[in-house]
């Protein structure tokens, strides 16, 4: 795996947009929280187009990534928000171009599509970050603003912690070491059956998500349980599942019954609560990077070098 430059006070970052539309409100504030970290944001077109739920065409959507990625005057990319559309670009983005011109790419959400393809077959580390017309616009909490800052800036991750308040839950306890990988739960599993199906094979896979039922995360666990991803992997990740409460209380298992039925079975070590997805305060992954965990001391550790 390739680790590219960090960024720096000064850096060019392009803002693109693979997915949905940029909430014009949201835009100014955006740009603005952006320069408040020392960087200099170029604003790439699909920053300012909608077609419908998208941030433009597929194919400008695509141009602006692959772009990004060729310009050698832009040190990073950020993706400015995720939604929905990023999967739609998989065959117009140019992989082997983002080979020869790798850098420093981050995001989360939707954008784990692009993430998943980035780590597997360009062989760069990319990084699982808030985003700004999502969240750096509002201003951030400190624990979610240091963690941001390490990735960005390339200071030692090291151990990664949630904040007091919030301890990690041990779901199976054991040690594994492994890749990390993953990101948004319903964009992993439909990844599956397609060329850019994600690989488990010995890595620490992470799963997150936001606005899904009980059974919906339930019907896309047992989706990536019958293709043998958890079989594959070393470990698991489980990180914020917000607003995935069922509507119907009583006709429904909760999610820790969900992951207990399913993931238990698989024997694999197991973390619960990892402060990390569609909520606030987050920490930022470096996907694609070797860590170590601990899931009965809930020690998590990204190795360096």
């Amino acid at each position: 795996m390739f680790t590219p430059k960090p960024l720096f006070p000064g850096a060019r970052v392009a803002l693109i947009a693979p997915a949905g539309p940029v909430p014009p409100e949201r835009f100014g504030p955006a740009v603005r929280a952006v320069e408040e970290l020392s960087l200099k944001p170029v604003i790439f077109e699909s920053c300012r187009r909608a077609h419908g739920y998208l941030a433009g065409d597929d194919r400008l959507r695509a141009n602006d990534v692959n772009a990004a990625f060729a310009d050698r005057e832009i040190d990073g990319i950020l993706c400015i928000r995720g939604g929905y559309g990023a999967q739609r670009l998989m065959n117009l983005i140019d992989w082997n171009s983002i080979r020869r011109h790798p850098k420093f790419f981050c995001g989360y959400s939707d954008i784990t599509s692009l993430h998943i393809v980035l780590n597997q077959q360009c062989g760069l580390v990319t990084y699982h970050t808030p985003m700004p017309s999502t969240e750096w616009y509002r201003g951030l909490d400190e624990y979610s603003a240091q963690s941001l800052k390490k990735v960005l800036f390339g200071g030692k991750i090291g151990e990664l912690q949630n904040p007091a308040i919030l301890p990690v839950k041990t779901l199976v306890g054991g040690c594994a070491r492994g890749i990390l990988t993953g990101g948004n739960l319903s964009l992993v599993s439909s990844s599956l059956g397609t060329c850019y199906e994600i690989n488990t094979k010995d890595k620490i896979l992470f799963l997150e998500d936001v606005g899904e039922e009980p059974y919906r995360i339930d019907g896309m666990l047992n989706h990536l349980k019958m293709a043998g991803k958890f079989r594959d992997c070393a470990g698991i990740l489980l990180g914020s599942f917000t607003d995935c409460s069922a509507q119907d209380p009583e006709r429904s298992l909760t999610l820790q019954q969900v992951f207990e039925e399913l993931l238990v079975p698989e024997h694999k070590p197991a973390l619960m609560n990892l402060a990390c997805g569609h909520s606030m305060p987050s920490m930022s992954l470096p996907l694609g990077k070797e860590i170590e965990m601990n899931s009965i001391s809930g020690k998590i550790t990204v190795l360096e070098g």
